[in-house]
C-alpha cells in the first residue's frame, strides 16, 4: 500500500526544480540536504516513477514531473493562500457576516457602521437581508444569520440579546406652531394629527399610554412600521411625529423641526444572535462596533415617572 503524499515532499521536489541542486534546495528550505533527498526518494517511490534526470551536474525534472508541474504549484499556492486567510481570520481581517435588521436600518444608519468597519478589513465581506421583526426571530432561531437587529423582542431560548433604549424625540414641519416650545407633551398634541408607528408595537402602545395619562387622545393620521418613513411624511409637510433622534437627526436639514418630547418614551432595540451557534470573533467584534455607532442616541433604560405612570393599567 502506498504512503499517502504529503506537502513537504511537494516543496522539496518544487524547490530542487527552481534550484536544479539538492543543496541549494535544502537552503532554501532551511533543512538539511539529507533530509530533502529522503523527502524526494519517499515521493519518487509513492508516486512509481523517477523524479528527476542528472544531467551536466544538475537536476532535470523528468517528463512525468513536468506533466504534474502546474498542479503541484497550484497546491502550494493554495495552502499559502489558507495560511495567509486563517492569519487573517486570527487578527480580525477576514470573515462573513450575515445580518439580519429591520428595514430602516438597511438604508439608514447601518451602511455608515459597515462602511467604516469594512474600511481596515479587506478580507471581510457582509450579508444585509432587512425583514420584519417576526422573520428576524425565526432567522435567529433557525441559525440562518449571525446578528440581527430588531424591536419589540419578547425574549426566546434560542436567542441571547442585547437591549439599547434609544431616546426619542418629537418631530413637525419648520414653521409649525409647536415650535414656540423647548419640549412637546401630549397635552400640545391634542389638536395634532399624529404619524406613529404600528398600533401591536410596544412603543405605540407606551405613547398611547402616555396620551391618555394627561387625558388627551391620540389622533391618528398615518401608520408605519419605519421611524425612517415618519420623518419623510414630516418633512414633506404632513403631520407630527415621535420618532428615534437617531432617524430625527439625519432629517435636520429637511424642512423638520425636533424637540424633546416628554415624558420619556424609549424606543427599545434589541440586538440578537442565536445562541447556540458559536459567533466567530469578526461578529463579536461588529456586534460591539454596531452598539458603540448608537451611544450617543442612548437613553436610560426606564421612563421618566409621568411615563411610568401611563404604563399602569
Amino acid at each position: 500500500m502506498k504512503q499517502k503524499l504529503r506537502l513537504r515532499q511537494f516543496e522539496a521536489l518544487m524547490a530542487v526544480i527552481h534550484n536544479s541542486t539538492v543543496t541549494s534546495a535544502a537552503k532554501e528550505l532551511g533543512i538539511s540536504q539529507p533530509a530533502v533527498s529522503r523527502l524526494l526518494t519517499d515521493l519518487r517511490q509513492t508516486l512509481g516513477f523517477s523524479l528527476f534526470d542528472r544531467r551536466g551536474g544538475q537536476l532535470v525534472p523528468t517528463q512525468e514531473v513536468r506533466f504534474l508541474q502546474a498542479d503541484i504549484q497550484r497546491v502550494l499556492d493554495l495552502m499559502d493562500q489558507i495560511g495567509e486567510v486563517s492569519q487573517s481570520i486570527t487578527e480580525r481581517k477576514a470573515g462573513h457576516i450575515k445580518i439580519a435588521c429591520l428595514p430602516g436600518f438597511a438604508t439608514s444608519h447601518l451602511p455608515m457602521v459597515v462602511a467604516q468597519f469594512l474600511k481596515d478589513r479587506p478580507g471581510v465581506s457582509i450579508t444585509i437581508e432587512p425583514d420584519r421583526p417576526e422573520r428576524i426571530l425565526e432567522w435567529m432561531i433557525d441559525e440562518q444569520f449571525d446578528f440581527g437587529i430588531t424591536d419589540g423582542f419578547r425574549g426566546h431560548s434560542a436567542v441571547v440579546s442585547r437591549d439599547i433604549h434609544m431616546r426619542t424625540v418629537c418631530i413637525f414641519p419648520k414653521g409649525h406652531i409647536l415650535g414656540h416650545h423647548d419640549e412637546i407633551t401630549p397635552t400640545l398634541l391634542c389638536d395634532e394629527k399624529i404619524i406613529h408607528t404600528r398600533r401591536d408595537s410596544n412603543f405605540f402602545q407606551r405613547l398611547e399610554n402616555a396620551f391618555l395619562a394627561e387625558n388627551t387622545h391620540l389622533m391618528t393620521l398615518v401608520e408605519t412600521r419605519q421611524f425612517t418613513a415618519a420623518c419623510e411624511l414630516v418633512s414633506n409637510g404632513l403631520g407630527v411625529a415621535i420618532v428615534s433622534e437617531m432617524d430625527a437627526v439625519k432629517f435636520a436639514n429637511r424642512n423638520i423641526e425636533i424637540r424633546p418630547f416628554v415624558p420619556s418614551i424609549p424606543h427599545r432595540l434589541s440586538l440578537v444572535r442565536p445562541i447556540l451557534k458559536q459567533p466567530s470573533a469578526i461578529t463579536l467584534e461588529f456586534i460591539d462596533a454596531f452598539a458603540a455607532s448608537l451611544a450617543r442616541f442612548e437613553g436610560p433604560a426606564h421612563p421618566t415617572q409621568g411615563a411610568q405612570q401611563a404604563d399602569r393599567p
